[in-house]
């Protein structure tokens, strides 16, 4: 029997894993001209660091969708919360760049245990609420981002970077001890039985071109939000803005938006459809990325809001879009999602770092617009084909 009205103590926590998730996969964003500066790192070398955890993400997703549709989901939804708090802490430590992007990678491939798992975790406690919960659990992921960049940025003013990291570690092995205080047992969770079961599964995923053009779409997504968020920060930290880190994780306030536009989402996605939706979204994101252009440091902050809400819209339909049209190996579907959303992250961070370091904004602009012309594309040529 399906959960029908989940409780506000079930809702809150399955914000707030989404929070502590993403507390630190963008955290370095917001000290990015701080952290050249104390590594001697140019920007592909910060691009990498910032690809690293997503990248990480990217190779483990899959995996981890197989071992949990074997193995169940709360056990690793904990499990990978209490490891995310270990390379949280070494980043703290680090004395080159090199040694960032190690530890930016140990935390990706922590971070798999909880996203990919739990939203297999929603698909089947939350049946038949799945767009809610799902509205939910991406709120928690933009707050998670929004405050993993701000806690940077003012932790460093305040102490240091270095001693903010240390004081995020603490915070996510908190979330951990919540979780386990407070997350529901699995009721509906069917075990995969052998192997031959998720390599069917994997093979029936790949064919279904539902699963194949939502992983792609996210791809798309997630290159434009990495490219645009982190070489923004190296834009405004020079002339003629040379703001300072504080200024620099206060911009990001603005993704507080999403945490309105996510759940509003579910409204527009019942009225218009899934497909449209996410058309209507890319062509907001787009706009706002091209209002980024212009000199005024307010209009850029617009720019960015109206960029950054097309995506968190996209996203949210996205998620629900892949959740409905899998019956099993949700999991596992989940994990190739996430595998084409953070691969493309991770190449966005390093395409996107190679545009900078060549032709400023302008590149980096330009870069990120073919890449939402291909998203919708895929919308138009793949998700609504029938």
């Amino acid at each position: 029997m399906t959960i029908h009205h989940p409780t506000a103590n079930q809702q809150f926590t399955i914000a707030m894993i989404g929070f502590f998730a993403f507390l630190q996969v963008y955290s370095v964003q917001a000290i990015l001209p701080i952290l050249m500066q104390d590594l001697q790192a140019n920007e592909v070398k910060m691009g990498l660091a910032v690809g690293a955890t997503v990248g990480a993400i990217a190779l483990m997703s899959p995996f981890m969708g197989m071992l949990s549709d074997a193995f169940g989901r709360r056990r690793f939804i904990i499990g990978s919360l209490c490891m995310l708090g270990v390379p949280t802490f070494m980043i703290g430590m680090s004395k080159s760049v090199d040694a960032l992007i190690f530890w930016r990678f140990l935390q990706g491939l922590a971070v798999p245990g909880i996203t990919v798992v739990l939203i297999a975790y929603i698909g089947e406690e939350y049946s038949d609420n799945i767009a809610g919960m799902m509205s939910l659990y991406v709120s928690g992921t933009v707050l998670g981002g929004f405050s993993g960049r701000f806690f940077a940025g003012h932790l460093h003013e305040w102490m240091g970077w270095r001693w903010g990291y240390g004081v995020m570690a603490v915070l996510t092995m908190v979330g951990a001890i919540w979780v386990l205080k407070s997350l529901p047992k699995s009721q509906h969770f069917q075990k995969s039985q052998n192997r031959q079961d998720a390599l069917r599964l994997l093979l029936s995923h790949t064919k279904n071109h539902h699963v194949m053009s939502a992983c792609l779409l996210g791809g798309c997504v997630l290159f434009s939000l990495v490219g645009c968020f982190t070489f923004i920060n190296l834009h405004l930290a020079d002339a003629p803005y040379e703001l300072l880190a504080s200024h620099l994780s206060n911009i990001f306030a603005l993704y507080l938006i999403g945490m309105i536009i996510t759940p509003l989402s579910v409204k527009i996605i019942a009225r218009f459809g899934m497909e449209n939706t996410i058309i209507f979204a890319i062509i907001c994101s787009i706009m706002g990325l091209f209002i980024t252009l212009y000199e005024p440091l307010p209009l850029i902050i617009i720019g960015l809001t109206i960029m950054s809400s097309g995506v968190f819209i996209t996203q949210s339909a996205t998620i629900s879009y892949i959740a409905s049209h899998t019956k099993e190996g949700r999991s596992l579907a989940s994990g190739l999602y996430y595998m084409g959303y953070y691969g493309g992250g991770s190449v966005g961070a390093w395409v996107c770092a190679i545009a900078y370091a060549h032709g400023g904004w302008l590149y980096t602009v330009l870069t990120i617009f073919g890449v939402q012309l291909l998203a919708l594309g895929v919308v138009v040529g793949l998700m609504q084909k029938r």
